[in-house]
């Protein structure tokens, strides 16, 4: 299969350049559990957007310190194209801004956290098993780093995962929409550089159990196989 990532990371310090930048990240995280698959990117934040997806069986959407609040234009653009890609039925997969950028697109509402920043890996529950995620655990632990979340789902969609503190930790419209608030291409080492890069601008508490999180691992494979199977039934 052929899938495109839609860049929307606006981090352009030499921190982000040391290491992997998203279009590898997600890229990995395919190759994982689909070694053969290509996978283009475009980084819409320079307005980089794809000429013609018919070339492409998939979207994926990925996160970004930038919020869908944004007036820039590229964000704007990338909303109308999320809705232009849903119409169609294209399958698109977003991860935490992607996430976002789905539900805002589509007529939900996004905010802040009631809770604040959440940073380090997180506990989340599947409460409705899409078919794609049918040999997934009941958990699944992934990444976080966002202080904006989805408050209200658009119209009509399933509710596939959920945190304490995120109710709305991911979802599905139909086959050809999935979501999740959280970072399946980040790894441990990444995260762990994050926490220290970002530690003298977060809140001490949550810098503090970021670092202690680390203690486990991620169930990144999992996860990458729910992606991987919902691109094949969509096709």
């Amino acid at each position: 299969m052929r899938l495109a990532t839609l860049v929307t990371n606006t981090d352009d310090s030499d921190f982000a350049h040391a290491r992997d930048m998203d279009d590898v990240k997600f890229a990995k995280l395919i190759h994982l559990v689909r070694p053969d698959w290509r996978v283009d990117a475009f980084n819409v934040t320079k307005g980089d957007f794809p000429d013609e997806l018919s070339a492409y069986d998939g979207v994926m959407i990925t996160g970004s310190p930038a919020s869908v609040h944004d007036s820039d234009g590229w964000v704007a653009r990338l909303e109308e194209l999320i809705r232009q890609m849903v119409g169609q039925g294209m399958p698109v997969f977003g991860a935490c801004f992607g996430h976002q950028a789905i539900a805002k697109a589509l007529g939900g509402t996004v905010g802040y956290n009631p809770g604040g920043w959440e940073m380090g890996l997180v506990e989340t529950s599947v409460v409705d098993r899409a078919p794609w995620m049918a040999d997934a655990p009941a958990t699944m632990s992934l990444y976080a780093a966002h202080k904006e979340q989805v408050l209200e789902p658009p119209a009509g969609v399933r509710i596939l995962t959920e945190t304490p503190g995120c109710p709305v930790g991911g979802f599905a419209i139909g086959g050809h929409v999935f979501t999740t608030q959280y970072h399946p291409e980040i790894e441990p080492d990444f995260m762990a550089d994050l926490l220290e890069y970002l530690a003298d601008d977060l809140p001490k508490d949550v810098v503090a159990q970021g670092k202690a999180s680390l203690a486990k691992l991620p169930d990144q494979k999992d996860f990458a196989k729910t992606i991987a199977r919902f691109f094949e039934q969509a096709r």
